[in-house]
């Protein structure tokens, strides 16, 4: 029989029910009501309700029932050891565009760990195949309400979705949406695009398929397949031209075009990339329909400068006179380069130099921010007067942590290259208060 796994408390946040309650780290979560906790859907649903029984058992062995009472959907503020309160469910597939497959040898243990887990698409926003879904699963998602569904659809032609994700099941998950959608369950979904593969004729189809999920699939972003120079032996894909990158935005804009006048929504969205390599115009704010696909770089590029350009409309500007650098990926450099325009015509005495980075490490067709290794930044930055300061995006970090994918840590890189580095939130005020030396607020 299954060992239940413990459900042990890490840290507990300031002023919240937990600490009202004298609950420490180290405590175990025994039960909510009576009834024990599988995992983390079980604890959110359990904790929804005003009243609460719960049994914690003390790191010395002594056992606490204690009853609350609150508001509903109120969070007692507890943090456990392990997020997802139960183990993390790998990958079932081999798909032909996993990023995974392409990292070199030698990286850390948890970087080629591959999950495929909906209950990190509630936690993390994580897009997933469904593969590794079980019936009672879905019944679970349903019953609690958790919602949005983030989902990788790839292709919505059956045998293709099985090719693609190499797994003969790959068809079936897809029944696994109709139940949310006839539930009623919000969802979002994504396409990995691969030239050649689902692309085209094959786009087409699954975008006109997927639009029979609306209202509840409230979007679809399409972004480009992620190629790195360690794909020996897989699956042969080329990496987008300028053309193709045309022809992809060509085929989303025409069904934005005749969805927002249908249903008052763009839904099919293309990420920055596709832009940036088509050479063509970011669109406007409220193509976004509120920048629901963020993490998935759509509309990233456009809400910074929107957030930019407001925060330095509302300055005078002056004589802020400091000389600092910022390091990017190829593809957003040019973008960052036209803001530092912008903030220089207010601030003339302000030195502000944009370095674009090549990914050497994963190769050339990796250009964006987030893959930037420690290692490719110290080779690359060298020789370079990096003036007062190094700023750099909170994208090439290890989530919580400073330190880049090849486990250089931030105080490495800024020890070789003797310049301070300042990690950078996303957000425009961040960018601005970091570029002026501003400290935020």
């Amino acid at each position: 029989m299954k060992k239940t796994k413990e459900h042990v408390i890490k840290t507990i946040e300031s002023g919240s029910i937990a600490e009202e309650l004298e609950l420490e780290p180290g405590d175990v979560l025994v039960a909510v009501n009576g009834r024990p906790v599988k995992d983390v859907f079980d604890y959110h649903y359990l904790i929804n309700e005003e009243y609460l029984e719960i049994l914690v058992r003390k790191a010395d062995g002594e056992e606490w029932e204690l009853e609350i009472e609150k508001e509903y959907e109120d969070d007692l503020g507890i943090e456990f050891e392990n997020g997802m309160m139960d183990d993390y469910r790998s990958c079932s597939n081999k798909c032909i565009f996993c990023f995974i497959d392409q990292l070199p040898k030698g990286m850390r243990d948890t970087l080629y760990f591959k999950d495929d887990d909906s209950r990190l698409s509630f936690l993390q926003g994580n897009y997933v195949t469904h593969t590794n879904m079980s019936d009672e699963d879905v019944q679970r998602i349903i019953t609690y309400r958790m919602e949005p569904i983030n989902i990788s659809f790839q292709a919505m032609h059956p045998e293709l979705r099985c090719q693609m994700l190499h797994n003969r099941f790959a068809a079936d998950a897809l029944k696994k949406v109709d139940r949310f959608y006839e539930a009623g369950i919000v969802m979002n979904g994504q396409i990995v695009l691969c030239k050649g593969v689902n692309d085209g004729k094959e786009l087409e189809y699954s975008i006109e398929q997927l639009v029979k999920y609306l209202p509840y699939l409230q979007s679809v972003s399409v972004v480009p397949v992620g190629l790195t120079r360690y794909r020996d032996g897989l699956y042969p894909l080329e990496p987008f031209t300028k053309e193709d990158a045309c022809a992809v935005l060509a085929l989303i804009h025409s069904w934005q075009d005749r969805l927002y006048k249908e249903y008052g929504s763009h839904f099919i969205h293309a990420g920055d990339e596709w832009y940036l390599l088509a050479e063509e115009e970011i669109p406007t704010e409220d193509s976004y329909d509120g920048y629901m696909q963020l993490e998935n770089g759509v509309g990233m590029i456009r809400l910074l400068q929107e957030e930019v350009r407001e925060e330095l409309a509302a300055l005078a500007g002056d004589d802020c006179e400091r000389r600092v650098t910022i390091a990017t990926g190829e593809l957003a450099a040019p973008i960052l380069e036209e803001l530092g325009q912008e903030i220089k015509a207010k601030y003339p005495k302000l030195d502000l130099q944009v370095k674009a980075v090549k990914n050497e490490f994963f190769g050339g067709k990796i250009t964006v921010a987030g893959l930037l290794t420690g290692q490719d930044l110290k080779k690359q930055l060298a020789d370079l007067n990096l003036g007062e300061e190094l700023l750099l995006t909170e994208h090439m970090m290890k989530s919580g942590e400073q330190v880049f994918l090849d486990d250089v840590t931030v105080e490495e890189l800024s020890g070789a290259l003797q310049v301070p580095i300042t990690i950078v939130k996303s957000d425009g005020k961040s960018f601005l208060d970091a570029v002026l030396g501003r400290s935020e607020n």
